[in-house]
C-alpha cells in the first residue's frame, strides 16, 4: 500500500511571494494523489490535473513520488491547512499549514500628522499599523533625544498612543512611529534625498557631494556625469 515518506511540512511565506507545498508518497502504484484545501474542502488537484479555477495554483511531480503544490503570489486568503491525500480505502492523508505573513504598514489615514499646539495643553499622537502577525508599535523622537512623558525621561513609548501632558517648547520635535512584527518588507522602492543641491569650490579644492538613499533590499548607488559616465570614487 502507498505510504507517506515524510510529513507535509508547514510553510511560512510573505504575502506576494510564491509558496511550495511538498507531498512525498512511496509505492503509489495505480493510486492517485490529490491536494485539498481543508477549511473550504476545495479540491485543488487530482493526480496530474489541476482542478482549481485559481490561476495562481499549479502542480508539478517527480517520478510519481514527489507531488508539489505551487501557489503563486500568495494572498492572505491563502493562509490555512492543505491536505495531500491518496485514494486508498480507507483514504490516507497528511496535511501542512501555509502561514502567510504580512510586513507592517502604517495606516496613514489613522495616524497623526504635523500638529500645532499651544503651550500648557495636552496632546495625543496616534499611530495605527496593520500586518500579520499584529505589529508592535512604539514612539520615539527622530533626533534620538529622550522624551519627557508623565514627568519621566524615556527613550521610547510603547503602544499606538503618545500622550504628552502640559506641552512645552521642549517637546517640540519630530516624533517617529515605529511598527514591527519580525517580517521584513517585501520591497521598498528607493527614496533619494540630497542635503545640498548646489556646492561651490575653488579650482583644486576637494569637494564632497552627498546623496542619501533608503530602500529595501539595499540599493546600489553610484554617481554619473551629465553625459552618463560613471564616476569612480577617488578619480
Amino acid at each position: 500500500m502507498p505510504r507517506f515518506a515524510e510529513p507535509v511540512a508547514n510553510v511560512t511565506v510573505s504575502v506576494g511571494r510564491d509558496a511550495l507545498l511538498a507531498c512525498v508518497v512511496e509505492n503509489l502504484k495505480g493510486y492517485k494523489v490529490a491536494w485539498v484545501r481543508v477549511d473550504t474542502q476545495t479540491i485543488l488537484s487530482i493526480h496530474h490535473n489541476v482542478i482549481s479555477q485559481n490561476n495562481r495554483i499549479s502542480l508539478t511531480y517527480n517520478d510519481h513520488r514527489s507531488w508539489y503544490l505551487h501557489i503563486k503570489e500568495v494572498e492572505e486568503t491563502d493562509r490555512g491547512w492543505y491536505m495531500c491525500q491518496v485514494n486508498t480505502d480507507p483514504m490516507r492523508s497528511r496535511k501542512g499549514y501555509l502561514q502567510v505573513v504580512v510586513p507592517p504598514l502604517i495606516v496613514e489615514t489613522m495616524t497623526s500628522n504635523d500638529m500645532v499646539v499651544r503651550e500648557g495643553l495636552n496632546v495625543t499622537l496616534m499611530c495605527k499599523a496593520r500586518g500579520y502577525p499584529e505589529p508592535y508599535v512604539m514612539w520615539r523622537r527622530e533626533d534620538g533625544e529622550e522624551m519627557l512623558i508623565g514627568g519621566e525621561h524615556v527613550n521610547v513609548v510603547d503602544g499606538e498612543l503618545l500622550l504628552i501632558t502640559k506641552v512645552s517648547r521642549l517637546h517640540m520635535a519630530a516624533y517617529l512611529c515605529v511598527a514591527s512584527n519580525g517580517v521584513p518588507p517585501s520591497i521598498i522602492p528607493p527614496m533619494l534625498s540630497i542635503p545640498n543641491q548646489l556646492e561651490g569650490a575653488y579650482v583644486g579644492q576637494d569637494v564632497v557631494l552627498e546623496c542619501h538613499t533608503e530602500a529595501y533590499p539595499a540599493s546600489i548607488n553610484y554617481w554619473t556625469t551629465e553625459r552618463g559616465d560613471m564616476i569612480i570614487s577617488g578619480e
